[in-house]
């Protein structure tokens, strides 16, 4: 397919259709953001109860899988996007060989779904990120502990990573010897060794590009890891040089441009104590550390995402507040999320909640809560009380879960 051709509709006076491949919180609420701009939005769910196809009106029922399952609903659509990266590299290559537009593309998917390639792309463009080989044994992974770190050091811990479907820590392992690799070997999932990289913390940077070559990036933020989930976002990131934060966004915006990605591309970085910034994963499509944007920005992700693969002119990213918080609701034993949200709404009248519709289960992301205003240490002590009372019952932070054998990343 000529990925030139972009959506012309509104040209013509004509209502898009957007189809959203995936019915999970991000449909739901890229779906509300469609509202506000007269935007059809439709997307392929695998069950009634995923969390957009309770909200979304036109909601078709089938497999990402299946080609033909996507043939059917990209039939009704004129663009095409996702919100997840697991639609597999035939089909979507189908859908761009039928004519259909797809955004982002399956070339710039592939990077994505194969961290391996990704990485073997990110160091072709000389970009920062930690050195990583691609490993089959024991003796391999031995092997690369003993080599020369570029930015750790050699030695053990030594990461090791699925090549494709890990997210939220999943997918990820930290060992620190030949017996914990031959216990991660054992699964016969293809994985790669990345050297440990002892960072200071996690950063963030989501821009947008348009086909015509527009691009737009959001403040840099700061994401609060624990065991390997996304607790908490902080919005611009605290701390952060006027330098390091310019340098970043610039980063993400040639990253957008050289893999030629349209729509949203999130890219999640590690900041090392000596102030280097590498990158660790890319994302493209809405993304949890950009939650903060449906009240933080002046334009919200999941707005920004349609404008991107409409090729409609990109709205301002720029803060609607001096900062923002965003802390998720992570699941816990208490499935009844609504008979706790009236103390929350009622005890701090200024936050926001947004509520996913999901079932509850330990540590599963049901929802989140935005905190805006100007004193960051307020915000944080806000929002955290608004999301652990959502998720226990108690504005005090569940108890540390006991430490297992390994180590998150």
């Amino acid at each position: 397919m000529n990925h030139q051709h972009t959506y012309e509709g509104a040209a013509a006076g004509r209502q898009p259709v957007v189809g959203m491949v995936g019915a999970g919180q991000l449909a739901r609420m890229t779906a509300a953001a469609a509202v506000g701009l007269g935007i059809r939005f439709r997307v392929l769910a695998a069950a009634a109860d995923e969390s957009a196809a309770q909200v979304v009106a036109d909601t078709v029922f089938g497999d990402y899988r299946s080609t033909d399952d996507l043939m059917a609903f990209a039939a009704g659509c004129d663009v095409i996007t996702f919100d997840h990266e697991h639609v597999p590299q035939a089909q979507l290559a189908a859908l761009e060989q039928a004519g259909h537009v797809v955004w982002p593309s399956a070339a710039a998917l592939r990077f994505t779904q194969d961290k391996l390639a990704m990485r073997g792309r990110l160091t072709e463009l000389g970009v920062p990120c930690p050195r990583v080989e691609p490993v089959e044994s024991v003796a391999d992974v031995v092997a690369f502990a003993g080599s020369a770190g570029s930015v750790g050091s050699a030695g053990w811990p030594v990461v090791l990573k699925a090549v494709s479907g890990g997210y939220d820590g999943r997918g990820v392992w930290v060992c620190d010897d030949a017996a914990a690799v031959a216990e991660v070997l054992a699964h016969g999932l293809p994985v790669f060794a990345e050297e440990y990289v002892p960072f200071e913390r996690e950063l963030a940077i989501l821009v947008a590009r348009s086909p015509s070559g527009h691009g737009v990036a959001y403040p840099v933020v700061e994401s609060v890891q624990r065991d390997g989930i996304c607790v908490e976002v902080l919005a611009p990131a605290p701390r952060l040089s006027a330098g390091t934060a310019v340098a970043v966004q610039r980063l993400g915006l040639e990253l957008a441009r050289d893999l030629d990605v349209i729509g949203l591309l999130a890219v999640e970085l590690f900041e090392t104590r000596h102030g280097e910034v590498l990158v660790n994963e890319l994302a493209m499509r809405p993304h949890n550390t950009g939650h903060w944007t449906i009240e933080g920005a002046r334009t919200s992700q999941f707005e920004q995402h349609l404008r991107a693969i409409l090729n409609w002119p990109l709205g301002s990213p720029a803060m609607a507040a001096p900062t923002a918080v965003m802390a998720n609701v992570l699941g816990a034993t208490d499935p009844d999320l609504h008979g706790k949200l009236n103390h929350v709404l009622a005890a701090d009248t200024a936050l926001k909640v947004q509520l996913y519709g999901k079932p509850v289960r330990p540590g599963r992301k049901v929802g989140h809560v935005t905190a805006l205003g100007t004193d960051l240490a307020s915000l944080r002590d806000r929002a955290a009380r608004a999301s652990n009372y959502l998720a226990t019952g108690s504005e005090e932070p569940a108890a540390e879960p006991a430490a297992g054998a390994g180590r998150p990343l």
